[in-house]
C-alpha cells in the first residue's frame, strides 16, 4: 500500500514520517517544498510540492492508496478532489474542531467521499518553546496566565495516532480528539522544567496586553492565543483517553516531554 505524506517537513509531518517506517511500512511517500533540504530516510521517495498549491501535487498521487493531509483550509477542497481522481481511498487529516478555522479541512475531506479519519489535537507540548529564550537568558518563565489548564499533547503521538489510522482498519468515519494524558496548569509545567533543569525558575505573571505585546513574532494569533489562555483558567481543558485507546499505551505525560527536550531551555 502506498502512503503519501503532506507537509513531510513539517512539524507534525516528519514524525507521521518516522511513525508509518517504524510501524513497517515499505512504501512511504514524502510531499515537501525541498526534498534535498528534507534529509529523509532512503526508503522513502520524496516529491516536490506544496498542499497549498494544488497543481504541484499531481504526480505524487499517482497510485496512491492512502493520504496524510496537512492543515491548509484554503486549497484543502481541490487537495482531495485530485486526491480521488488519483485514486486515493483512505485521508487521515489534521483540522480542527467545527467552529474552528481548521475545519474547513474536515469538512473538504468528508465531502471527498473518501474513507475518512480526523485528527483534532488541541494544545501541543512543543508550544511551550514560546519560554525558551527568557528561561535560557534569565531562568525567567513569563507568561499571562499561569493558572491556565490544558491537556498538551506530544507532537510524536499526534503523529503514532496518524500513522496507525492510515496502516490500519478500524478508524473509518473517527473524528479523533487527541490530547495529553493529564490536564496541567501552566505554572506546573514551569516547575517541571525547572525541575528538569535542576534549579528554580522565577515566574512573572503579564497582563493580557503585556502578553499580547511580547508575542509579537505570532503577528495576528497573538491576541487569539492570550485570549484562549486566559479562557482555560476559568474552564480547564478535558484530558481524553484517545490516544491510548488507539495506540494501545499511554500518550507522553508532560514531565517525560520535558526530560527528552530540555535541551532548549538549557
Amino acid at each position: 500500500m502506498t502512503i503519501l505524506v503532506t507537509g513531510a517537513t513539517g512539524n507534525i509531518g516528519r514524525l507521521v514520517v518516522d511513525a508509518l517506517l517504524a510501524a513497517g511500512a515499505t512504501d512511504v511517500r514524502a510531499l515537501t517544498v525541498d526534498p534535498v533540504r528534507a534529509a529523509l530516510p532512503a526508503s522513502v521517495e520524496a516529491f516536490r510540492g506544496y498542499v497549498g498549491r494544488p497543481a504541484s501535487i499531481g504526480p505524487a498521487l499517482e497510485g496512491v492508496h492512502a493520504l496524510y493531509l496537512a492543515p491548509t483550509p484554503h486549497t484543502a477542497g481541490e487537495v482531495v478532489g485530485l486526491a480521488r481522481e488519483a485514486g486515493v481511498e483512505r485521508i487521515v487529516d489534521l483540522s480542527g474542531e467545527e467552529g474552528s478555522w481548521w475545519y474547513a479541512v474536515a469538512e473538504a475531506v468528508e465531502a471527498s467521499g473518501a474513507e475518512w479519519t480526523h485528527l483534532m489535537p488541541g494544545d501541543f507540548m512543543a508550544n511551550i518553546s514560546v519560554w525558551a529564550d527568557t528561561i535560557r537568558e534569565t531562568g525567567t518563565v513569563r507568561d499571562a496566565a499561569f493558572g491556565s489548564a490544558s491537556a498538551p499533547i506530544a507532537l510524536e503521538d499526534v503523529a503514532a495516532v496518524a500513522a496507525t489510522a492510515l496502516l490500519h482498519d478500524g478508524h473509518a468515519g473517527r473524528a479523533y480528539s487527541l490530547t495529553g494524558p493529564e490536564t496541567i496548569t501552566r505554572e506546573r509545567q514551569a516547575r517541571l522544567i525547572g525541575e528538569a533543569l535542576g534549579r528554580e525558575l522565577r515566574l512573572v505573571e503579564l497582563t493580557r496586553e503585556e502578553a499580547i505585546a511580547e508575542l509579537h513574532d505570532l503577528g495576528e494569533y497573538a491576541e487569539w492565543f492570550v485570549d484562549g489562555l486566559l479562557e482555560l483558567v476559568d474552564t480547564p481543558a478535558e484530558a481524553t483517553s484517545t490516544v491510548e485507546e488507539v495506540l494501545g499505551r499511554p500518550g507522553t505525560p508532560f514531565s517525560t516531554w520535558v526530560r527528552d527536550n530540555v535541551e532548549m531551555f538549557r
